[in-house]
């Protein structure tokens, strides 16, 4: 099949969509199914200004859908909520084409923590369900997100779960790292909404080393000096880090996945989360680690955990399975349905 994917999450980008995405396009490609692109690159536009990491294009549904026309997709996914899926909507609603879309990010509750506002959570809502509800499919990384949306009155909810790269990040020979031990790792964004300051306050004895970039860096760097910020790492640079690590900290209450937990458990190390979802759709507590209200208790019980066993417990997750999924929530257009 011809599939074209829209997203206004692209590179130079460094988050769990853009690698979902073409790590997906990769098991398409290897099944024999061609994978089209519409994305920010090449085009004009400009930063969010709450989100800088984003672009707004400034490119509408006309163009987009002269784009569809010459492409002939045999299916349409719109990966995200952006100016990009905004207009392959409209496009698609034009020429009654059926299309699919993913909810990767709570944007809702991001633009509430960002613009402390009565309402302003509620109307993102609001604007999302609006978006996604043509779609034939919304795909949502996990069971618990998938509650939540239908709980929201969001229709056609398909869990659509993740991989892990399985040749990069697997366990590693003992790694003497400078830090003092037990290494708490901290992997992702450095933004507000990821709940740094629960991991970077714990209690727990040892060295707190953070992983990524954002907005909060500077701010964080200043009141927690005694952390260690590496910046971003890539790769295997970044697979021995989080293998070298004794536990993988997950923070965040409002992500919907979160790859880099299973990228921790592929390596043997256990991850520490709060009981909220999608670490609950994640973690098996006792196996590949632990979750709790409290955030020192989850990372007290996941240090205690075997890590053969850890690895062990992640095998379950394949990207393969996630395209396979993937493939079976599109939505292929009829033959001769496209105005052309």
């Amino acid at each position: 099949m011809r599939i074209l994917i829209v997203t206004d999450a692209w590179y130079p980008q460094v988050n769990g969509v853009v690698r979902t995405l073409n790590a997906v396009a990769a098991e398409l490609k290897l099944m024999g199914h061609e994978v089209i692109w519409i994305t920010p690159e090449g085009r004009p536009g400009f930063r969010f200004p709450l989100y800088r990491e984003i672009t707004i294009v400034k490119t509408g549904a006309r163009a987009i859908g002269r784009e569809i026309d010459a492409i002939k997709p045999d299916c349409i996914h719109i990966a995200t909520e952006g100016s990009l899926g905004w207009a392959a909507r409209r496009a698609c609603l034009r020429r009654k084409l059926p299309f699919t879309t993913s909810f990767h990010t709570m944007f809702a509750e991001y633009a509430q923590s960002r613009l402390p506002v009565p309402g302003v959570a509620e109307l993102g809502w609001r604007i999302l369900r609006h978006f996604h509800k043509p779609a034939r499919a919304v795909m949502t990384p996990t069971a618990s997100i998938s509650a939540q949306l239908e709980s929201r009155k969001f229709r056609n909810v398909k869990t659509w779960s993740r991989g892990v790269n399985r040749g990069l990040f697997k366990p590693h020979p003992p790694r003497e790292l400078i830090w003092k031990r037990p290494i708490l790792l901290y992997a992702g964004r450095l933004a507000i909404e990821k709940g740094i300051a629960d991991f970077l306050e714990l209690g727990t004895a040892g060295t707190k080393v953070l992983v990524g970039d954002g907005p909060q860096k500077a701010e964080l760097m200043a009141k927690y000096p005694n952390a260690v910020f590496l910046g971003y790492r890539h790769d295997a640079e970044l697979a021995s880090i989080v293998a070298g690590a004794d536990v993988l900290v997950f923070p965040s209450r409002t992500d919907t996945f979160g790859l880099v937990m299973l990228e921790a458990m592929a390596c043997g190390t256990p991850v520490a989360a709060f009981n909220v979802p999608s670490p609950v759709d994640v973690v098996v507590e006792g196996e590949t680690g632990a979750l709790d209200a409290n955030l020192d208790s989850a990372v007290l019980r996941a240090l205690q955990l075997d890590r053969a066993r850890v690895e062990q417990g992640s095998q379950r997750f394949s990207w393969k399975r996630t395209a396979e999924m993937f493939l079976g929530w599109l939505s292929p257009i009829n033959q001769g349905t496209a105005s052309r």
